[in-house]
């Protein structure tokens, strides 16, 4: 049972006939008519145990996108029902407005919409519907919580897609699909054709200009079927938020890029998430599958607040591929001891493969150095000064295990580790 803000108003009223008469007996049977009141208002509500509820909603979304739920509620009485209804969605799932009025003739059906626009990746659920059914009166209601579970999963947003033309633009050139072809863009042999002007003379082949008489060239392109493997951090420092987004989300979406550009250049991709177990993995996949496969697996996972277990890594790396692979790992790479693990890891990855780390750099530390303006601003300068000058340490001692990094702020990591994955493509490196 529920009282309105009706009741109440009509209660205090009872304060003007004690003020006209000077009787105080007279707020008495004032309040003891209200209350009759309700209790007749609340008989004639409809019950709200005989009521019946389905929900749909959708089965995923993208985080950022906005889809709706639909609440059918059947009145199988003969009384209008008249009603709030709140549907209990947690608050990730970004109701608009879960607390809507409705009102069901006798024997109808009525459909509430409820637009959700998801604040956070993962699974979203509904566990219950609120309703209070009030009287002609609306004095007093009748409430009840039925459990009317539903939920749906919320993919990565994969933002970074937008650049994945331009950059698959330049793998085309790469791969000789322009007429720009010059040594050096690959070493993989792929066909011969005639000389023209500006060709670098190294790639003449002198033995088919001898056959041919007129002068030949060999065309290059980047090696295929290379494999690409990206293991992305899930430990505790992935949970940081940087420009209010969880580092493992920025992983996630450079991870998405990278996978789509290396399988557009018909590399083999193999994806896994771990702390101290494998928390998701995608092996064997190509094409539209392989992305649909990814986002499906990262989208319930969230950090773990636990340390990395890096000496497992080299073994996860040989489970997937015993070939020589790029291998790419979304972790952080600031402070000197947080990444000793990593740093003790590197030099068994690098014997044998070539190893990129990608990190996210928050970019408040670079704005908090240029400020002065305060003594409290010159003591955060100082930190922030020496925040860049450890992850200047941790980048110097990367690259001298054999590795390099790729550290940018969130919205341009994904885009600069692709860009990387494209020069160690020109280069012959893969």
């Amino acid at each position: 049972m529920a009282i309105s803000g009706w009741f109440v108003a009509l209660v205090a009223l009872g304060i003007v006939p004690i003020v006209i008469t000077g009787a105080p007996i007279v707020f008495v049977y004032w309040v003891f008519f209200v209350v009759l009141l309700g209790t007749l208002d609340l008989i004639l509500a409809v019950s709200v145990r005989a009521l019946r509820f389905e929900r749909t909603s959708p089965d995923r979304v993208r985080l950022g996108e906005t889809t709706s739920s639909a609440l059918r509620v059947t009145n199988p009485t003969r009384r209008r029902l008249r009603a709030i209804v709140r549907d209990g969605w947690q608050p990730s799932a970004g109701a608009h407005a879960n607390r809507v009025p409705l009102s069901v003739p006798a024997g109808e059906r009525r459909e509430l919409t409820t637009v959700l626009t998801p604040l956070r990746r993962g699974t979203r659920e509904a566990a219950h519907v609120t309703l209070r059914s009030y009287g002609p009166l609306r004095l007093i209601a009748r409430q009840t919580t039925v459990s009317v579970p539903s939920s749906f999963t919320v993919l990565p947003p994969f933002n970074s897609r937008k650049h994945l033309p331009s950059r698959l633009a330049r793998l085309r050139e790469l791969d000789g699909a322009t007429s720009v072809m010059i040594r050096g863009q690959g070493t993989e042999f792929d066909s011969l054709r005639d000389y023209v002007r500006g060709d670098d003379v190294r790639s003449i082949d002198w033995r088919a200009t001898a056959r041919r008489s007129e002068l030949v060239v060999r065309t290059w392109r980047p090696e295929r079927d290379r494999r690409v493997v990206i293991v992305v951090d899930s430990g505790r420092t992935s949970a940081a938020r940087i420009e209010d987004e969880p580092r493992i989300d920025t992983a996630f979406e450079s991870a998405l890029l990278l996978a789509a550009l290396a399988s557009s250049a018909g590399d083999h991709v193999d994806f896994m998430i771990y702390d101290r177990r494998v928390r998701a993995r995608v092996q064997g996949a190509t094409g539209p599958d392989l992305l649909s496969k990814m986002v499906n697996s990262m989208a319930p996972v969230q950090p773990e607040l636990i340390e990395m277990d890096w000496n497992a890594v080299p073994n996860l790396v040989r489970q997937a591929t015993t070939q020589r692979a790029l291998v790419v790992i979304a972790t952080t790479a600031e402070s000197p001891g947080a990444t000793h693990g990593l740093l003790a890891m590197l030099p068994q990855l690098t014997a044998k493969h070539t190893v990129v780390v990608a990190s996210v750099t928050d970019p408040s530390i670079v704005d908090a150095t240029l400020d002065r303006s305060s003594r409290d601003a010159v003591y955060l300068a100082g930190a922030a000064e020496r925040a860049l000058l450890d992850q200047s340490r941790v980048a110097n001692a990367i690259n001298q295990l054999g590795a390099s990094v790729v550290s940018r702020r969130p919205a341009d990591l994904p885009l600069a580790l692709a860009d990387h994955y494209i020069a160690l493509k020109a280069a012959g490196k893969l």
